[in-house]
């Protein structure tokens, strides 16, 4: 399990099927692989169903954010956020994702005959640039650790979901000391911003920033209030840019797996965009772009994993589960269920064609989650993957060596292990 709980996790269920329980040391994980289990607990029964195991961890982190929140707390913060994800403010920023995207295509031309590039790497800065100027309306460029920062605090917190919490975060381990440094160094950030933000405040006031300020002048606990607007920042920053970066990175690798694939995405870009920037319009064109993206969603969902606790016991499918039981809910595996998919672990766009998905379980795929808790940002994340994917396609082609090979590391997102490295070519 600590070597490679994804495997774990699609093995339990390729042996066991739907509903498996799987011992971990003193715990025993339930995991639910069918549609139908997965609208239970994530749709019909949701309130029944805490965040659990991973997501507990990361408390230590990103404290009570959006993310790990739960009742009436988690619904004042959703909707203090919610409007800043509103389709007609999204859409507006359009140019603003498309100059990020031209800023990256520019910097991977730079690339062309100099060997390769960690497009992972590229894929966070990319996504960090993008959650500034959309959301928070600041230029994250300058604290350039960010992206390590957020990578150490997922590794401690998968070390401390697999240690079960045994080792206290003080010992003076070398994960340790790297986790307690990137924690001040985020907390560092978001007191910044908010600081910033106090200091010269917005023209419209909408961003999260300003949004996450009004919210606490309307708290008569101070020190809870400014708690609470920490957590929900380094929430935002994590969730912001990990889920897409890691989106974006399998969709080149997979891309360059599929020449074919490659090609179609080309000449759709050129089509549509031809030479100009991007309008909207130009976007909801980009239909194959979205359904490359969807695929790569399917085979590997940035959150690749929904835990939960069982707060009351429940039967779910005829299949008893306790009060206080770690329920899984896997979207990787679900989403590769035989019975839904044909030839799952094939990679193939056409799936997402049009009049397809009224043929398909709808809980079978859930790259966003389900019910109550759906990502608020999947508008955003969409726009932003379909318009670098694009703007990518139409220019340049990346290709990995001939011998490497992405594996999967499952994190708090499902992210390609150790790196990314492809080299830069001019569109033929």
């Amino acid at each position: 399990m600590n070597k490679n709980r994804i495997e774990v996790i699609a093995e339990a269920a390729r042996l066991y099927g739907d509903a498996t329980r799987i011992p971990l040391g003193p715990k025993t994980l339930y995991l639910f692989n069918h549609p139908d289990y997965a609208k239970h607990v994530l749709a019909d029964n949701p309130l029944n169903y805490h965040k659990g195991i991973g997501l507990q961890h990361a408390r230590k982190v990103i404290g009570d954010g959006l993310l790990t929140s739960e009742g009436d707390r988690w619904k004042a913060q959703r909707k203090t956020i919610q409007p800043v994800f509103q389709a007609k403010r999204i859409n507006a920023q359009l140019g603003a994702v498309a100059d990020e995207a031209q800023n990256l295509v520019k910097s991977l031309r730079s690339h062309i005959g100099q060997g390769t590039v960690d497009v992972r790497s590229l894929m966070t800065d990319l996504t960090l640039g993008v959650l500034g100027r959309t959301l928070l309306d600041f230029d994250l460029s300058e604290y350039a650790t960010l992206g390590e920062d957020f990578e150490a605090v997922q590794n401690q917190a998968m070390f401390e979901m697999m240690t079960l919490n045994a080792v206290p975060t003080w010992a003076p381990f070398p994960m340790h000391n790297r986790f307690r440094k990137a924690r001040r160094n985020l907390l560092e950030v978001v007191a910044r911003l908010t600081a910033e933000r106090r200091a010269h405040p917005s023209k419209d006031g909408d961003d999260v920033v300003s949004r996450l300020i009004q919210s606490t002048e309307r708290e008569t606990d101070r020190a809870r209030a400014l708690a609470s607007m920490r957590d929900d920042l380094m929430t935002l920053l994590l969730a912001g840019h990990e889920t897409t970066a890691s989106t974006l990175s399998w969709a080149f690798y997979l891309v360059d797996k599929h020449p074919e694939v490659r090609e179609r995405l080309h000449q759709e870009a050129v089509e549509v965009l031809g030479d100009g920037p991007m309008t909207l319009e130009d976007m909801h064109k980009l239909t194959y772009t979205t359904q490359v993206l969807e695929e790569v969603m399917r085979m590997y969902p940035a959150v690749w994993l929904l835990p939960r606790i069982a707060q009351q016991e429940d039967e779910i499918g005829g299949f008893h589960v306790p009060a206080g039981a770690d329920v899984l809910i896997c979207p990787y595996t679900l989403q590769r269920h035989p019975d839904f998919w044909e030839d799952p672990d094939r990679f193939d766009p056409e799936r997402f064609a049009p009049g397809k998905a009224a043929k398909r379980a709808r809980y079978a795929y859930i790259p966003f989650g389900a019910g109550p808790r759906f990502c608020v940002g999947n508008t955003l994340g969409m726009m932003e993957a379909t318009v670098v994917l694009a703007s990518v396609a139409r220019e340049l082609k990346l290709t990995a060596g001939p011998g490497f090979k992405a594996f999967g590391e499952p994190m708090l997102t499902l992210r390609i292990r150790g790196g990314l490295p492809m080299t830069v070519h001019a569109a033929s």
